[in-house]
């Protein structure tokens, strides 16, 4: 399966050691960076480009890390076609898929081990969408809300932070 990767100073670690892991499982790993540990880099540098990069199917699925993996999952939900999702167990990680068609699986570097990460990982490549009716008509209503409200955001929108 091509993967995307990517992580901020935050998940640095937990992205070097799950480079090597989905490696020796045979993956094609497309690293989306950071490729140095720098304590100023932002998550949405990474997760922007792997979430892009997982919407025009470029990769099959993606995995991104920051600190807590909130940050991770809130920019790559941002993205049209991206189902980006906090996971720290496997059924999870699996059941995101199978109900929900996850492509983009987030963990917290700074919340989950490595041991778990990877169980989750092998989980969320491993399992495929059921496309059972009722997951379907759920989907729908989210494509639906994700067509009609999403839109760029403004200058306004900005001065509010």
């Amino acid at each position: 399966m091509k993967v995307g990767i990517g992580a901020d100073h935050g998940g640095f670690e937990m992205k070097r050691q799950l480079v090597s892991l989905l490696t020796e499982a045979g993956h094609e790993v497309t690293d989306f960076g950071n490729e140095i540990c720098d304590t100023s880099d932002d998550y949405p540098d990474f997760a922007i480009p792997l979430a892009r990069a997982v919407a025009d199917g470029k990769v099959d699925r993606g995995i991104l890390v920051c600190g807590s993996g909130v940050g991770a999952s809130v920019a790559a939900n941002k993205v049209v076609g991206v189902r980006a999702a906090l996971c720290h167990d496997h059924f999870s990680a699996r059941q995101g898929v199978e109900d929900d068609n996850l492509n983009v699986l987030c963990f917290g570097g700074r919340t989950t081990g490595i041991a778990i990460a990877w169980e989750c990982t092998q989980n969320f490549l491993d399992a495929r969408f059921s496309g059972a009716e009722r997951h379907r008509r759920r989907l729908a209503k989210v494509l639906e809300l994700e067509a009609s409200e999403l839109q760029p955001a403004t200058q306004a929108d900005c001065a509010q932070l």
